[in-house]
């Protein structure tokens, strides 16, 4: 079996497919890319068995066929060359593969492609349409905050909602959550099912803003189809966490201040913080809020001063600064709102503006006992 294909072209498509390829596979099969040529069009797919990827390429092909080659020394091979056509000559036999450039050549070996663990297809499935920029805003909004526990795996995904009068978003460690909702997205059917992280984290990195995706479902799998890409991950399975209980409805201490501005001051003040707890302590009163931090192991101690605005009794509460800065950093908006009960019920940030129409974006952070 031989084929030409674009030395640049193919390492585009391998970069885009090579973030699902786990370092400690338990198949040794899974450390490869697998090449299925037919007609002059080559698909290229990458497994880890949980997550599947599928690009396709034209090349220059006399027959069709199969292969599967070592993904990590490919790409860094390609990585070196200029924009040139490269040739493959596969033995059928061996499974061996010798490369041509415009400058030598290069052997390496294959493996048998009927190792490789079949494209998962989709019975019985639910299909929808989001766009790109709605897609991608969801995943950035909300990401960040699912969490890391091995023990609690509903919580290591993105929870999705579909209903025919919005879709929604959500994701959660515990310590902080984010409901990301859109009215603009509707689906036919209802249904809900977990998403995983490294899935979402491709997608990310590869969806166009005007490009339509579908995405089929059913009771185990979710595929995203756009462009040339295609891509099929397992759920998670297990009933997600009663979001809505956790959200406080009451709350009538209501603090506006510019992102920036409570951004930039939190990161200086969390210096002085522990560095177990980093905790930071926010004091408001009148229009003034006071955030400050201690480290007594160190003798270290920080305390600054905004101006807002603020309804409300005067109130301290006590916040882990990490959280605060990442939902900061992934709210996109220039003014927020942050609404809070007491020192002891959970702080909801809320954006003021950057929104586009028929999008809902609700943050929540729990807070910290303070040292009185």
């Amino acid at each position: 079996m031989k084929f030409i294909v674009n030395s640049t072209a193919l390492l585009k498509e391998l970069q885009k497919l090579n973030g699902v390829i786990s370092s400690n596979n338990t198949l040794p099969i899974l450390d490869n890319f697998l090449f299925e040529i037919s007609s002059n069009k080559m698909k290229i797919i990458a497994s880890d068995l949980e997550t599947t990827i599928m690009s396709s390429i034209n090349i220059k092909s006399d027959t069709d066929g199969k292969i599967t080659i070592p993904a990590r020394i490919l790409i860094d091979t390609l990585k070196t060359f200029s924009n040139q056509p490269l040739t493959f000559i596969v033995n059928p036999t061996t499974f061996g593969i010798e490369m041509s450039s415009e400058l030598g050549n290069y052997k390496l070996a294959g493996q048998n492609s009927d190792e490789f663990p079949k494209m998962p297809t989709l019975q019985a499935a639910s299909s929808t349409t989001i766009k790109g920029d709605i897609l991608s805003n969801a995943i950035n909004k909300t990401l960040f905050a699912s969490g890391n526990d091995e023990l609690r795996p509903v919580m290591s995904g993105v929870f999705c909602e579909l209903s025919n009068e919005q879709t929604t978003f959500v994701a959660t460690d515990a310590h902080k959550l984010v409901r990301h909702r859109r009215t603009d997205v509707k689906s036919s059917k209802i249904a809900s099912f977990i998403l995983p992280k490294k899935p979402l984290t491709i997608l990310k990195n590869n969806i166009h803003d005007d490009a339509d995706i579908i995405l089929e479902y059913n009771e185990t799998n979710a595929l995203f189809l756009f462009g040339n890409m295609t891509i099929i991950c397992r759920l998670i399975d297990g009933k997600y966490p009663n979001y809505e209980a956790v959200i406080p409805k009451e709350n009538p201490n209501k603090l506006t201040i510019e992102t920036s501005e409570l951004l930039s001051s939190i990161k200086r003040v969390s210096i002085y913080a522990n560095k177990t707890t980093h905790q930071i302590r926010f004091k408001v009163a009148g229009s003034e809020l006071q955030i400050t931090s201690e480290d007594l192991d160190f003798a270290n101690k920080a305390e600054e001063r905004l101006s807002c605005q603020y309804e409300g009794e005067d109130m301290e509460i006590g916040f882990n600064s990490k959280f605060v800065i990442d939902m900061l950093n992934n709210i996109g908006s220039e003014q927020i709102s942050i609404e809070m009960s007491a020192p002891n019920r959970a702080g909801i940030i809320l954006p003021l503006d950057g929104q586009e129409e028929g999008e809902n974006t609700l943050m929540l952070v729990m807070p910290v006992m303070l040292n009185s």
